[in-house]
């Protein structure tokens, strides 16, 4: 397939394209290059020829229908997002700009171009948006986990954003006949993440033996996807999916944020024992931050049955495989880290 993949240079975006480029898939990359976008994520498919990066903003309609028209994909895999909570607490105008205006650019863009389309190309287009678990709200300890039946319920700048986006594909199918496909998933962590998200921070400021800030109790409660399954799940979706249905892709890894901070310690104080002692003595409770919903969970058994697919990584196999990467890798974040980048907060988005 000839795919028209919006953020592609983003932590999950990235972990699409390798796995899309091993496929044999040719991969239209379309990312407008933010603080989190990074080239060096790609990897090998960076200037692999069938790997075409255009800088571009979604929000930008003219070039969008310029790629559309030049490009002439099979397929849209609409990631581009802003994704992190804390920033979206902070500035929620860039959450609505790039969540809602810019989803809203590119459903007008590819019905424009799917109108254009006959016969076999256009039987097989499909619009893949893909979203977040947290557009469904918050669970309680004892509800059962979030399915694509479970009603709307965003309690944040960022999930209400995401939301709004679910419902504007969902309403460019029923209105204009634009074959859209929907996903939902939960945390995914793994290598390329940027380290302002739970993970990356914590493991890095563990390897630092920097202070482990843990919001409130550390009981909030997440499901755990290692990305690159996340990366095969999707590309299932947008080749196998169904229009009109959603998938709600995870890995049933649900894992409390404090069990996470002392496993990352745990797992680092393994291959880089310090003279000081264990580093959970890092860990410091901080205030809470408004609205953290207490516990998001996937049943992916809907998605499971439907694509042939299953999350290949356990929490434990995952989570040692990414804090190998980031010990491997400490040039590429420590430059992160020395860079001075608008909004950073002490917490992270879990």
């Amino acid at each position: 397939m000839r795919i028209f993949l919006t953020g592609g240079c983003g932590f999950i975006g990235s972990a699409v394209v390798r796995r899309a480029i091993r496929d044999g898939h040719e991969i239209i990359n379309l990312d407008k290059m933010t603080y989190a976008a990074s080239e060096d994520a790609l990897e090998e498919a960076l200037h692999h020829p069938h790997h075409t990066l255009i800088k571009a903003d979604i929000c930008d309609l003219p070039a969008m229908r310029a790629a559309f028209s030049q490009h002439q994909p099979d397929a849209v895999m609409h990631l581009a997002a802003e994704s992190h909570v804390d920033r979206s607490i902070d500035g929620p105008a860039a959450f609505v700009h790039t969540n809602v205006t810019g989803t809203f650019i590119m459903l007008e863009a590819a019905r424009e171009y799917f109108a254009t389309l006959s016969g076999e190309k256009k039987e097989r287009f499909r619009f893949h948006h893909i979203s977040t678990d947290e557009v469904f709200g918050a669970l309680a300890d004892d509800d059962p986990p979030f399915d694509q039946h479970t009603p709307y319920d965003p309690r944040s700048p960022y999930s209400a954003s995401k939301a709004a986006s679910d419902h504007l594909a969902r309403a460019w199918m029923h209105t204009y006949g634009l074959p859209v496909i929907v996903s939902n998933t939960t945390n995914n962590y793994g290598k390329w993440q940027f380290p302002e998200k739970l993970i990356p921070l914590m493991l890095i400021n563990a390897i630092e033996e920097k202070p482990l800030p843990v919001y409130g109790d550390g009981r909030n409660t997440r499901d755990w996807l290692y990305v690159d399954d996340h990366a095969e799940a999707l590309l299932k979706v947008v080749a196998e999916g169904a229009p009109g249905a959603t998938y709600c892709i995870g890995a049933r890894q649900p894992r409390r944020n404090i069990e996470v901070v002392r496993a990352i310690c745990a797992l680092v104080d393994q291959r880089l024992p310090s003279p000081e002692g264990a580093r959970e003595r890092l860990i410091t409770y901080v205030a809470d931050r408004p609205g953290h919903d207490h516990r998001y969970e996937i049943d992916p058994s809907g998605a499971e049955g439907a694509l042939a697919w299953k999350a290949a990584h356990d929490f434990e196999r995952g989570l040692a495989e990414t804090i190998g990467w980031y010990l491997d890798h400490r040039p590429w974040w420590e430059a992160i880290r020395a860079r001075r980048y608008a909004g950073q907060r002490l917490g992270a988005a879990a």
